[in-house]
């Protein structure tokens, strides 16, 4: 019975989480309430307030609760292998998954979601930096710098190389998404930001 009871509060918790993340995303932290989320998960106000306190530790949650989809990422950053022939091809297939994870919908609206209220909730925001794409790039700093080692690479500070050869990536479709509320590429277009952004940064570190 109490199994029964744990499962159903369980799957109370997820639908909360599910209803508040796209409350957020679509009307933002602001325009969205204890009772719009209760209505969308198709449960009490009470039992949302049960679950969560308040509406700031509920965003909280959702927030943080994101910085695990970075697993995966770091697992192909830190598994770049040591061949000076395949360097380029390498790195360009890793680019364009880079660019793939970052750049889809659900990342470009809390991205978004999240700098609108960093002022309101700076901890937050320094926390899902530092938790989800600060991990990334602190991986990608330590794989150039092995690759440094092995010879294949010539980088003073692979931390500085990590976040250029992010930029590189990423400035164009990002701020692109950022200022006009969606995904603004296409599949060719990551392809080309993919492979001229390594172009340009084996032609600096290489």
């Amino acid at each position: 019975m109490e199994a029964n009871e744990e499962g159903r509060s369980a799957r109370k918790r997820r639908a909360i989480m599910e209803a508040a993340t796209d409350a957020f995303m679509v009307k933002g932290y602001a325009g969205t309430s204890m009772d719009d989320i209760a209505r969308l998960a198709t449960v009490s106000k009470q039992t949302v307030y049960k679950h969560f306190t308040d509406k700031e530790k509920l965003f909280a949650e959702i927030v943080l609760a994101t910085t695990g989809r970075v697993d995966a990422m770091i697992d192909l950053v830190a598994d770049i292998p040591a061949d000076a022939d395949a360097l380029e091809d390498n790195l360009t297939r890793l680019a364009r998954q880079f660019l793939t994870a970052l750049t889809q919908p659900q990342v470009l609206q809390l991205r978004r979601l999240i700098i609108a209220n960093a002022d309101t909730f700076p901890a937050l925001g320094a926390a899902w930096y530092e938790q989800g794409f600060e991990r990334v790039l602190a991986t990608l700093a330590a794989t150039f710098g092995r690759l440094a080692d092995d010879g294949l690479l010539r980088i003073d500070e692979p931390l500085l190389a990590a976040h250029q050869f992010s930029g590189l990536l990423l400035w164009i479709p990002v701020n692109k998404a950022m200022f006009h509320g969606g995904p603004q590429h296409t599949e060719a277009e990551l392809d080309h930001y993919a492979t001229e952004g390594v172009r340009a940064f084996l032609a600096a570190y290489r």
